[in-house]
């Protein structure tokens, strides 16, 4: 099976899938667009999604073609604990957004974005590092997707990889462009029905085609013995640990996730997202089974390219109908995350940059507003488009976004429930973290030696923040302090002297403890507290509703004295 026999469509086929699924969606936005846009539905459709509509949005937009590419990717490297580490951990990362989430929307119940609350908090620094770094985040993740695109078109049909890319940029770009976030979220509804649909008759349709579960007996050889033990230490260290910090990381940082968390009916957070932690585990640990299933088989994806893995195989074992319907759902995927990066980033656009920093809240015009986030979708596609030519590895793009927001992870969380963390404190430490994450991450300084110690040693720390993190956000400070504590004491032992070696790892855990020490050691002697209830006033609508004036007070205005964190 060294060669990929595929089963190309022919253009006009193709063509038709393409004129079937993104014309489909356009109709579907039609439906909802409005002759007079409003600025705040185009950025959260107006705070009061329902329960069906938004865990089908939050399960669509956390399942993503470099999702199933990824997934099968890990399985295919490490056997069959590769898909368990990215589906499952991924899947509780949604879980442990929501009692976050519940404290977000409470301090911030009419926001639009992450940075807007960061700014209402503390202050322009604070809110510009956090809309970059999801603007580079939002960036990277739609060029994954439209390189997602280009290679499933290129080996199904005689079209070129980057007549693909531009093919599903158009696609995803006509149908998102008029309503926005509303269009978003109501076309996800429809596209992960398909998906789950499509996954449930194609994964064990190729399986048994494949010759399963005879091919897994005599293709067992074809393992290493990390690869054929569930409990790989490989595994784990190289997939399974970065995957668990990079995606909180993703659940706090991302600004497609904080979108859908303020556009819900806020007593349906909690259903929302317990809903699409199934939803998201099910699907991708599913399709990520099909690169065990290569592994056994000994199967060699095209070109040796990791991203050629999954349309290889279906190609190789589906008949022509099946393979259509595979083929919508990989677009299906790939559009329903993509949207929502157009999304986010015009939201970012509209709100951070024009709203706060341009024209200032209480004189930005809605009407300005909405041409500034239409413009923001259509310069985003370009450029994704432009950077998708450089085919980079999906599985290496997830992972480095992930640990790179893993530096604003404490910060982010600790401006949300701790009165005592200032701006100063959040900038200074989200660029320490940084200029830590880089040369670690990288090797750009060998980590031999008296350094190798301290980088272990920081991510030993790093561990503790995780888990604690974990614990907090369902059973409070104490409970978080203890597992962060007990973590660390476990850990250091089997950790310091070899942990530095895993540089992805590494990377990840520095980023997190960085950010959570100099963030406590500069706000820990702050006497005074912030008054969260400010917040909620200089957060709102942009179009004339019940939205609060920008405040004269300093951002950093404090609680009365002798006054307890909520």
């Amino acid at each position: 099976m060294g060669e990929l026999q595929t089963a190309q469509f022919s253009a006009l086929v193709v063509v038709g899938l393409l004129v079937f699924f993104y014309g489909g969606t356009f109709l579907i936005s039609t439906r909802i667009g409005k002759k007079e846009e409003n600025a705040d539905g185009y950025m959260t459709a107006g705070n009061n999604i329902g329960f069906g509509i938004s865990a089908a949005s939050m399960t669509a937009t956390w399942i993503w073609a470099s999702s199933m590419y990824a997934s099968a990717t890990s399985g295919y490297t490490y056997g069959v604990s590769g898909p368990i580490h990215y589906g499952l951990w991924g899947a509780l990362m949604i879980l442990f957004i929501y009692p976050f989430g519940k404290r977000i929307r409470a301090v911030a119940p009419k926001a639009h974005t992450l940075a807007e609350v960061m700014y209402a908090r503390h202050g322009r620094s604070s809110q510009l590092m956090l809309a970059g770094s999801n603007i580079v985040g939002s960036l990277i993740s739609l060029m994954s997707n439209f390189i997602a695109g280009g290679v499933l078109i290129s080996m199904l049909s005689p079209f070129t990889f980057t007549q693909g890319v531009f093919a599903v940029a158009a696609g995803v770009l006509l149908y998102t462009l008029w309503s926005g976030f509303r269009a978003s979220v109501l076309t996800d509804f429809v596209q992960v029905v398909a998906m789950l649909g499509a996954v449930a008759v194609i994964v064990p349709f190729i399986f048994f085609a494949a010759g399963f579960p005879a091919a897994f007996e005599t293709g067992a050889g074809n393992l290493t013995a990390e690869q054929g033990d569930f409990f790989s230490s490989t595994a784990f260290m190289e997939q399974g640990a970065p995957y668990i910090a990079a995606v909180l990381a993703y659940a706090i940082g991302n600004q497609t996730i904080a979108q859908r968390l303020f556009a819900v009916r806020a007593s349906l957070i909690k259903p929302t997202f317990l809903t699409a932690t199934v939803g998201y585990g099910a699907m991708v640990i599913g399709v990520g089974m099909l690169g065990v299933l290569a592994l056994h088989l000994g199967y060699e994806p095209a070109g040796g390219d990791m991203n050629n893995l999954i349309p290889g195989l279906a190609a190789e074992y589906l008949p022509p109908v099946l393979l259509a319907l595979f083929f919508i759902m990989i677009v299906g995927a790939l559009s329903s995350t993509a949207d929502s990066d157009l999304a986010a980033l015009s939201s970012i656009m509209m709100a951070d940059v024009y709203g706060q920093n341009v024209a200032g809240k209480e004189r930005a015009n809605p009407r300005t507003m909405l041409l500034v986030g239409r413009i923001t979708m259509v310069v985003a596609t370009a450029a994704a488009v432009a950077f998708a030519s450089l085919r980079l590895n999906i599985l290496d793009l997830l992972v480095f976004v992930g640990a790179l927001w893993g530096a604003l992870v404490f910060p982010v969380l600790a401006s949300f429930c701790w009165d005592r963390v200032t701006g100063r404190a959040f900038t200074t430490s989200v660029v320490a973290a940084l200029a830590v994450f880089l040369p670690v991450r990288f090797g750009w300084i060998p980590v031999d030696g008296v350094f190798g110690i301290v980088v272990d040693v920081l991510s030993v720390v790093g561990i503790g923040v995780v888990l604690g993190l974990m614990v907090f956000g369902f059973f409070g400070a104490r409970a978080a302090k203890v597992v962060g504590a007990a973590a660390v004491v476990v850990s250091a032992p089997f950790a310091v002297g070899s942990l530095h070696e895993y540089a992805t790892l590494c990377g990840s855990l520095v980023a997190y403890s960085v950010s959570t020490l100099v963030c406590w050691a500069m706000s820990a002697r702050r006497r005074q507290g912030f008054d969260f209830s400010l917040i909620a006033r200089r957060t709102g609508d942009f179009d004339g509703g019940p939205r609060a004036a920008a405040a004269p007070e300093s951002p950093e205005a404090p609680k009365p004295a002798g006054t307890t964190t909520p």
